[in-house]
């Protein structure tokens, strides 16, 4: 399928977006040392056993690192175009967690009123779908770093 040079810029133009966000995110949080997501855990509303034992003293540092690691890798993998998919598959997951946490679901209690009220939708959701979207549209071929690490020929500009 052959794709204009607009549609492949603005393509790549919302990879990159997503990957500044999570690479934004993750170092913030790493050189943020009071950061931890206890309080996000511990005020999940769905999922309340698995949450609570995320936010669990034994597996907090655990839940910590790995956040900021898989923020700070998807971001760079987004960024550079490297492994692409393996990265939007992460971000997909970690937005879908963000999501399942304190999700805007009718019936809940509101979370995070200093970004405004949601009705199911919300910023993590947008998020996760902008990730699909980037998923099946594999844009680093044309350009990021996977055009140099798979025989995949990319398919031709209309």
């Amino acid at each position: 399928m052959a794709y204009s040079k607009t549609q492949l810029t603005a393509l790549v133009i919302l990879r990159m977006l997503i990957g500044w966000h999570f690479l934004y995110e993750g170092m913030l949080k790493l050189f943020t040392p009071e950061w931890t997501s206890m309080g996000y855990l511990r005020g999940a509303q769905t999922f309340t056993g698995l949450f609570s034992w995320l936010a669990s003293e034994s597996m907090i540092n655990l839940v910590d690192g790995l956040t900021i690691a898989v923020l700070i890798a998807v971001g760079l993998s987004l960024l550079l175009g490297l492994f692409t998919r393996i990265g939007v598959i992460l971000g997909m997951l970690i937005m879908a967690m963000f999501y399942l946490a304190q999700p805007a679901w009718p019936g809940m209690a509101a979370v995070g009123q200093a970004e405004g009220n949601y009705l199911i939708v919300t910023k993590n959701l947008i998020e996760l779908a902008a990730l699909w979207v980037v998923f099946l549209f594999p844009t680093s071929v044309y350009v990021g770093l996977d055009m140099y690490l798979t025989k995949h020929t990319p398919a031709a500009l209309a």
